[in-house]
């Protein structure tokens, strides 16, 4: 029985238990003990110093700014945070590890206790967040050559010393679809209050995934497996569902499932054993001699309080609740915070927020796309987007004359007005000036007007789209109907 073959009645025997180490580059523009930059593709070797490169002597300090992102994090995740917390020293050996031990947090670290919201095919579903600690990254081992006889192996020190946090999920995930869901949450949160840009391709965000299964019922956690360095949530999506069918088979035919570490093959779609799993003893731990403990005063904490924007879960509850908009309307509004800041004002431009919804998220969407812009980047500002749909509404232009209008405005960067005058497009509401037009379309088409008459009044229809031809999309439609109605009639 190959992992892959499982039956789904087998599978559905077992409840499998997940649980999240999630690494966040936090956004400083120094790395976290020193005052070299932070800058991805620097040439090797060049942002580093005595104290990234780990010489004796040299001492860390501490960057506030790292401090406060990481409480900033912590806050959005709804920990609580400690007013007393201690680096430690974790020993392991590495050659891209100068120092021989990475500065992190151990048994007090920076926040503890909180929780983050999920949203599946399930339902709504809360995870719990064990901790939030603060520790350095190391370098960048790069392997070249490996295909010919000659074998090296580069190490890049511009890394060592990045600020990261890590935050670890309490093992509340019972499927690979609500582990992707969490990291996706994670990932806009963090995001959305300018923590970190979470780029995984330059290693921003990095996801470890510890695996086990157990009956279902069955009070006791199974053996844990940890996936390691998992460089994308589709492809943690694919570990987790590999790893559960794998230790299902190992259980069901009698096996033991071993504590280890494994790696995610992404060619071949298994993960692949790579050494037995740490326990904390293994690292020796001991509080880091050179830094004094990490003190967050109320004050202090109330000033990153204050600074703490909406939390994309909240705007999302209020766009639903202010604007009336449709709960996956305000999904896609509150994706970012740029998306989100340019509907507020669009919709306080119009007065209308579901009809600017409409307008963002169908029409102004697609015209970005299609230019491969961010909205951060639209040529049409939110305010001249809220007054577009504020003449719509106010008569003064219809719905497939503004669609005319808007590719306009992406092209020129014009408030639609501008463009209304620039190029005769203000809708006809004028009665008397339908009425000369109503007339030329009712002589021109006399057999349609008596098969109307005769009863046929789904030709109305085609007699309204007769009007707004001949007025070039110009007239009002509503008021088309009230004119050919009463000279019909």
């Amino acid at each position: 029985m190959s992992a892959s073959a499982l039956a789904e009645s087998i599978l559905t025997k077992y409840e499998p238990v997940i649980g999240l180490e999630v690494h966040v580059q936090l956004g400083t523009k120094t790395k976290i003990f020193c005052s070299c930059p932070v800058e991805f593709g620097a040439p090797p070797n060049t942002n580093v110093c005595p104290v990234c490169l780990g010489l004796p002597g040299a001492l860390p300090v501490i960057s506030r700014q790292a401090v406060e992102l990481a409480i900033s994090a912590s806050l959005a995740l709804h920990c609580q945070i400690n007013p007393f917390s201690r680096f430690a020293r974790k020993n392991y050996f590495y050659p891209d590890l100068p120092k021989g031990y990475q500065i992190s947090q151990y048994d007090q670290p920076l926040a503890e206790h909180g929780y983050l919201d999920i949203v599946t095919e399930s339902g709504k579903k809360r995870i719990g967040v064990t901790r939030v600690h603060m520790e350095d990254d190391a370098g960048k081992s790069i392997h070249d050559g490996f295909k010919d006889s000659d074998k090296y192996t580069y190490v890049d020190l511009n890394r060592s010393g990045t600020p990261l946090i890590e935050i670890v999920s309490e093992p509340d995930m019972r499927s690979a679809d609500e582990a992707y869901a969490y990291l996706t949450e994670i990932k806009q949160v963090i995001q959305y209050i300018g923590v970190s840009d979470c780029d995984m391709e330059k290693g921003q965000l990095r996801c470890d995934a510890n695996v086990s299964v157990r009956l279902k019922g069955a009070p006791e956690f199974g053996t844990k497996v940890e996936v390691k360095n998992v460089n994308s949530f589709r492809f943690v999506k694919q570990a987790i569902e590999y790893e559960i069918e794998r230790q299902v088979e190992i259980v069901e035919r009698g096996g033991t499932i071993d504590q280890e570490s494994r790696l995610y093959d992404a060619a071949s779609g298994v993960t692949v054993g790579m050494r037995s799993k740490e326990h904390a003893h293994d690292y020796r731990y001991f509080p880091e001699p050179d830094l004094v403990p990490l003190r967050v005063s109320d004050h202090w904490l109330g000033e990153v309080k204050t600074r703490l924007p909406e939390l994309p879960a909240d705007r999302r509850d209020r766009f639903v609740n202010q604007y009336g908009l449709r709960e996956y309307d305000a999904q896609v509004l509150s994706l970012t915070r740029a998306t989100g800041d340019y509907f507020e004002i669009a919709a306080k431009a119009s007065g209308d927020g579901r009809t600017t919804s409409n307008w963002v998220v169908g029409d102004l969407v697609g015209l970005l796309n299609a230019a491969g812009k961010g909205i951060e980047n639209s040529p049409i500002s939110a305010a001249h987007l809220g007054d577009l749909v504020a003449l719509i509404n106010k008569g003064e232009l219809s719905g497939k004359l503004a669609k005319e209008i808007l590719p306009k405005m992406f092209e020129t960067g014009d408030a639609p007005s501008a463009i209304m005058d620039r190029e005769g497009l203000k809708q006809i509401s004028d009665t008397g000036a339908l009425e000369k037009i109503a007339d030329d379309v009712i002589d021109a088409n006399p057999k349609q007007v008596e098969q109307y008459k005769g009863g046929k009044t789904a030709l109305l229809g085609f007699l309204v789209g007769q009007v707004m031809k001949a007025s070039r999309g110009q007239a009002n439609p509503a008021a088309v109907n009230e004119v050919l109605k009463k000279k019909l009639s």
